[in-house]
């Protein structure tokens, strides 16, 4: 199968919905409402779709992994942000080492994990 993909774009739920959009727009991503429980969060043509909608057990197993261009650069200015003071289940780990590359994590405000990382050039 040849696949031409212009996109990808996953669905995550949020336990607090109107918290979840703000702390996606706090993380710099931009909104675009598509119903009252429902919106679509772009950074740079790479997106997700927010919805108003919590299964604990989907959530607890929601990861998503982001390329970024400079993990350094990205944890700097995720700190900077002091996300964890703005709300109260944030989590915030640092950057760690692979054999493939270095990422950072994020714990979202309903807990779903976020990586941010940086491939090693030997990838």
């Amino acid at each position: 199968m040849n696949h031409h993909p212009k996109s990808i774009r996953p669905f995550i739920g949020a336990k607090n919905f109107e918290l979840s959009r703000r702390f996606y727009r706090d993380l710099g991503f931009q909104e675009s409402v598509l119903a009252p429980n429902f919106s679509y969060f772009d950074s740079e043509g790479f997106g997700f779709y927010l919805q108003d909608a919590y299964v604990k057990d989907w959530i607890d197993n929601s990861m998503i992994f982001m390329e970024v261009e400079d993990v350094d650069r990205f944890w700097k200015e995720l700190l900077a942000l002091d996300l964890p003071a703005k709300y109260e289940t944030v989590r915030l780990t640092p950057i760690r080492e692979y054999d493939w590359g270095r990422e950072c994590f994020v714990h979202d405000p309903s807990g779903i994990l976020w990586h941010f990382g940086e491939f090693s050039d030997t990838k």
